[in-house]
């Protein structure tokens, strides 16, 4: 129950993250760089008698309906939490905070906030095997039925979006959606990787127990324990292999340099652990 607690937590503020995003500086600037928002801005703009929210909310139930009928039951409820709760609050915001124009006259500080929280956001959503729907579902529906590269047609979809901003808004708002479109990629790539990095140690020692003893009792995690020959010295050595969080890894340090000043140690970094106390599926 904490686990599922703690999860509706994250995949809730992520989701909050981008609608502020969305709303805030990416709706009042018309910056389009793809997805549902990018498409739900042109569209605000060409029939201006509906307003943007409700497009957003509009096709993403669309979606969701399409999503149910061609997965059935296997369709995430995350995504459906996620993507409603998402476009009710847009519309929410629209009705308690109207805006007629963007909160600064500083566009390109705007479209920083307009990509950095989006980004954070997904990626905290898809650390947490959630999405806020939209173009997700259309490239899980190309994934059941064909066999093209999603990412690069999404990619395409999105650049042609952000194009088309530039023909509605004027070749200024055209660029700034074409680099947010581009920051957007990098942003969630280096957010997850940070989200998800701990501390690879290789650990040569002539302490091994009381250096497994500390990772283990102390620190509450494992380690491997390898046997090894020191190519000059042919002297025995063991090798201790094992990986921690950053604070940890911090820990591990400092009682290295306590107990075994002479130990040699190599320590990486690492974004893909899977295995018990760290991600359990592929």
């Amino acid at each position: 129950m904490k686990e599922k607690f703690r999860d509706f937590f994250w995949i809730t503020l992520g989701t909050l993250m981008v609608t502020v995003g969305i709303y805030f500086f990416k709706f009042p600037n018309n910056f389009s760089t793809g997805g549902v928002s990018g498409i739900s801005v042109i569209l605000g703009a060409l029939f201006p008698n509906v307003s943007s929210g409700t497009y957003v909310l509009c096709i993403n139930v669309a979606l969701l309906l399409i999503g149910f009928i061609v997965f059935g039951r296997s369709f995430g409820f995350k995504t459906v939490y996620c993507s409603l709760l998402m476009s009710l609050s847009i519309t929410l915001l629209e009705k308690v905070m109207p805006l007629s124009k963007p909160l600064t006259s500083q566009p390109t500080l705007e479209l920083c906030f307009s990509v950095l929280l989006p980004a954070v956001g997904s990626a905290i959503l898809f650390n947490r095997e959630a999405s806020t729907g939209g173009t997700d579902i259309v490239a899980k529906i190309f994934k059941k039925y064909t066999n093209v590269d999603i990412g690069k047609a999404l990619f395409c979809t999105d650049f042609l979006i952000a194009t088309a901003a530039g023909v509605v808004f004027g070749i200024e708002t055209g660029l700034f959606s074409l680099l947010g479109l581009l920051s957007k990629a990098l942003v969630v790539d280096s957010v997850i990787e940070n989200i998800n990095l701990s501390k690879y140690f290789t650990i040569v020692t002539d302490k091994p127990d009381e250096v497994a003893d500390y990772i283990t009792k102390t620190l509450n995690r494992s380690a491997t324990l390898l046997h090894g020959e020191g190519a000059y010295s042919r002297n025995e050595r063991t090798v201790i292999l094992t990986v921690l969080s950053r604070g940890q890894a911090v820990h591990l340090r400092t009682y290295l340099h306590t107990v075994d000043p002479h130990a040699f140690i190599v320590i990486s970094n690492s974004s893909e652990i899977i295995g018990k106390g760290f991600r359990q599926t592929l």
